[in-house]
């Protein structure tokens, strides 16, 4: 049995009978009164993010939970299937646990986080930018990079992505999968 002297960023608890990861905290010790932890919980079967304050000392329940490296396969209507790039051993995610499912593409590198008491996929992570091809996007204009325009493109996994005007169809891109937002023109 953990503290609360044990909580850091990321620490998946059990809490509420639910499993949260913690987004932040912020140990108080205010001029009159006991010290406490006030904390920013993520729930990993929902999503929601809910605050809570512990008192300091209180006990927790630190959850056991694995991150593995898993490679992205193929798509079908049981979901998105998974190899474990050490084993070799394949397995499904539905879509609701992946973090930017539309940015998934064959082949690509994943992070997925199990329970492993239960061994269940809490959720699926993709690298926090990842490389695509633009596969068709309006002709823009050489030069422009003065304004701060943009321009829809497709991306070779089919998401649509905003994009500067300066940016040809064929061209490689940085795609931020946090937000879905375009980061940078990739060099070949």
């Amino acid at each position: 049995m953990a503290t609360t002297a044990d909580i850091r960023n990321g620490l998946v608890i059990e809490y509420n009978d639910d499993l949260y990861s913690i987004v932040e905290f912020q140990h108080v010790k205010p001029g009159k009164g006991p010290a406490f932890i006030r904390t920013k919980l993520k729930s990993l079967k929902h999503g929601r993010v809910i605050s809570n304050t512990f008192d300091s000392g209180a006990r927790i329940n630190i959850a056991r939970v694995e991150r593995r490296k898993y490679q992205y396969l193929f798509k079908d209507h049981s979901g998105y299937h998974f190899m474990n790039s050490e084993t070799f051993d394949q397995t499904f995610i539905p879509e609701d646990l992946i973090n930017a499912p539309a940015f998934l593409k064959e082949g690509q590198e994943v992070e997925i986080l199990y329970h492993v008491d239960t061994e269940t996929a809490l959720t699926c992570e993709l690298p926090t930018y990842v490389t695509l091809k633009i596969t068709y996007t309006e002709p823009g204009m050489r030069g422009n990079t003065a304004t701060n325009t943009l321009k829809n493109a497709t991306v070779e996994t089919g998401a649509t992505v905003k994009i500067p005007l300066f940016i040809e169809t064929g061209e490689i891109i940085k795609v931020d999968t946090r937000n879905g937002e375009y980061s940078e023109r990739v060099k070949s």
